[in-house]
């Protein structure tokens, strides 16, 4: 993996990375010594180099159960608990499903959203399949997440039997405490840990990502081998100009100092718009907090250019791009020559589609740059395991730096709770009386 910020020195004072090099350091030796605001939850810094191969063998032997008892299996979880295995899994797969790798069931996701429609639409699917449950949840009380089991543990039952039912329901919780933790272990189910130290968008390493991903018949073993080679690019051994991580650290917060507060994540490879996603969350909700914090968004080229091209190379001068390359498809196709050439196309007769792709890639960044847009750009050989797995770790421990350099704690997360007081309220969820008083005066 490499990155390159060429396109957006011009942007930024000329020794910026001097600038910024003594926060950077700082940053990584507090991460590395626990000294930073949220150093409860860094388990994920050295996760990769800790993951055990008594733990992926377990991990495949799981995922072998639910492959050779399954046609479809579905994953359970919100946020940090399905974004980064549905990246993954989406990267890798057949975009029109019917090459799937050998023995694998497909691969569904619930809990992720409260649609009636949808979870009506999912139950209807899944009526005559044989299918098995992954539950992902620390506590087992998220609203989304809890009511989808609850629905799927019930159909599971009455299609297989409790002690069928049993042997496809494999639960990734907290060790010892919660909901989902007593169900797991009053039913049978076998189940995973959670690491405490671990938060949800920093997971994709753990059996929360790493077992969804095998049930779909991928390498884990090679998608932990990738993110443990970025985990040695990216220590705070290696000199900051020389580190990924510190780089992209320091120039987001130069860009952001100099006026640029959304970032714009940019893919020209369709399988990838779920990257952006699970990218959204990690740097959103670390590091949107005490009124800071550069706004993630993404869009998937060339296909967006159709629609927000025009905002992005001529709109508010307040946004810089970070595009993801794949160097090398796992295909190829050319374009075919055509004798009466009503479309005017035979000057790309025989080229490959990719190089079109390149060029239209190159071509952006440039007319982007020439807008008043920086910037990054970050490559990598091809679409595999291996590639992904060092993309995760490079956006997490980035993300590490970026926060601390930015000035918030990066690791944890007080906004996200302000809906659910006021849901469980309006639900007159008990315990919560009194704000249910106080909305109702609101409303009035």
């Amino acid at each position: 993996m490499k990155i390159d910020i060429s396109k957006a020195n011009a942007f930024v004072e000329a020794d910026f990375m001097k600038t910024f090099e003594p926060q950077v350091k700082a940053a990584q030796e507090a991460l590395e010594a626990g000294t930073c605001e949220g150093n409860d939850f860094l388990g994920w810094l050295h996760l990769p180099s800790s993951i055990t191969p008594e733990l992926l063998a377990e991990l495949n032997a799981t995922a072998q159960v639910l492959r050779d008892n399954c046609e479809a299996v579905v994953v359970a979880g919100i946020g940090g608990s399905y974004l980064g295995a549905r990246m993954v899994i989406d990267a890798l797969s057949n975009s029109f499903g019917w090459l799937q790798p050998s023995n694998a069931p497909r691969i569904l996701f619930a809990g992720n959203n409260i649609g009636e429609d949808y979870l009506t639409e999912l139950m209807g699917y899944l009526k005559g399949v044989k299918f098995g449950v992954i539950n992902i949840s620390k506590s087992g009380t998220t609203t989304e997440t809890a009511i989808t089991f609850r629905l799927l543990k019930k159909m599971c039952e009455d299609q297989r039997g409790k002690d069928e039912a049993k042997k496809v329901i494999v639960a990734i919780t907290d060790a010892k405490k919660g909901a989902a933790r007593t169900t797991a272990d009053k039913e049978g189910y076998k189940s995973f840990i959670i690491p405490d130290n671990v938060g949800g968008r920093f997971s994709v390493l753990t059996p929360v990502g790493l077992l969804p991903i095998a049930v779909a018949g991928f390498d884990i073993e090679a998608l932990v081998k990738g993110a443990q080679d970025m985990e040695k690019e990216c220590d705070s051994s290696v000199a900051c100009e020389k580190n990924p991580a510190a780089v992209y650290a320091a120039i987001r917060n130069a860009l952001y100092q100099s006026g640029k507060k959304i970032e714009i994540m940019a893919n020209y490879q369709p399988k990838l718009h779920n990257l952006g996603e699970w990218w959204k969350q990690l740097y959103g909700e670390s590091e949107g907090k005490d009124g800071k914090g550069i706004f993630p968004a993404s869009v998937d080229l060339t296909t967006d250019l159709h629609s927000m091209g025009q905002w992005i190379q001529d709109g508010e001068r307040t946004i810089f791009e970070t595009v993801i390359s794949v160097e090398n498809p796992n295909t190829t196709l050319e374009v075919p020559a055509d004798e009466e050439n009503l479309d005017g196309l035979n000057f790309l007769a025989g080229k490959r589609i990719d190089e079109v792709n390149k060029m239209a890639e190159l071509g952006t960044q440039l007319a982007h740059v020439d807008g008043g847009v920086p910037n990054l750009k970050v490559s990598i050989e091809k679409l595999d395991e291996y590639n992904i797995g060092q993309l995760i770790y490079f956006f997490e421990k980035g993300c590490g730096i970026s926060g601390l350099v930015l000035g918030v704690n990066p690791f944890n997360q007080p906004g996200v709770e302000a809906y659910k007081k006021n849901m469980f309220a309006l639900l007159n969820k008990p315990g919560y009386e009194a704000e249910s008083a106080a909305i109702q005066k609101r409303l009035k």
